[in-house]
């Protein structure tokens, strides 16, 4: 993990980088308006210069409307979210910090020989190839059971008389489960920081996991750490 700590700082810069607040009001491809992309950060300060549009503009002005807008966010949220728990994982990992330390059991899984020991000797993404099938079927149906849920209901109620599922319906996927165990205040801030520390994480996991498997891809200098 030579690149680790440089990485973090990078992406934690990203992440909190303050965000351009739009008052233009949505609007679908007949008004030909742009829509805008809340949560874009400007490099510096708030009127900084922009990583490319502020507003979504192909993808909702011509090629499809306002809750394109919503779905594309959406799935950017949800990818936000895989990768930030994905970057805690890898360091856990990096850090030591792994099941065969924690776990009272010594196998992840007794009937193919897996010792959590023996996947902490391993990189991260050897380890999570190393993992029998069963495991990664079971977190498949974890993800899946959490994509059904949003598809199926609305204002965290299922729906039962509609022909078509709420998530399959413009605009009804937004990435928001209601699910808030903690009743944590959801704020425009809040949403705004997960967004891009979403963003940031997933840059992170991508340069770490090209670390890994492909020497010399991530142009880092030798540091003290693997």
């Amino acid at each position: 993990m030579k690149f680790s700590i440089l990485s973090c700082l990078v992406a934690s810069a990203a992440a909190f980088s303050p965000a351009s607040v739009s008052t233009v009001r949505p609007s679908t491809a007949v008004s030909g308006e742009l829509v805008p992309c809340d949560g874009a950060a400007p490099l510096f300060g708030d009127n900084g210069v922009f990583l490319g549009k502020n507003y979504w503009d192909k993808l909702t002005s011509e090629y499809g409307s306002a809750e394109t807008g919503k779905f594309i966010r959406a799935a950017e949220l949800k990818h936000g979210r895989s990768a930030m728990l994905a970057t805690v994982g890898f360091a856990f990992h990096k850090l030591g910090w792994t099941f065969d330390k924690i776990s009272i059991h010594e196998y992840l899984s007794e009937t193919q020989g897996v010792k959590f020991a023996d996947l902490a000797a391993m990189t991260p993404a050897e380890a999570m190839h190393n993992v029998p099938v069963e495991g990664l079927t079971q977190m498949f149906a974890a993800i899946a059971a959490i994509e059904i849920y949003e598809l199926t209901h609305r204002n965290d109620e299922l729906v039962r008389d509609s022909r078509v599922a709420p998530g399959l319906e413009a605009g009804g996927l937004t990435g928001d489960l209601g699910w808030n165990p903690l009743g944590i205040k959801v704020t425009e801030r809040r949403k705004l920081s997960e967004l891009q520390n979403g963003r940031a994480a997933m840059f992170a996991i991508c340069a770490w996991i090209a670390h890994d498997t492909i020497p010399g891809s991530v142009p880092f200098p030798p540091l003290p750490w693997n």
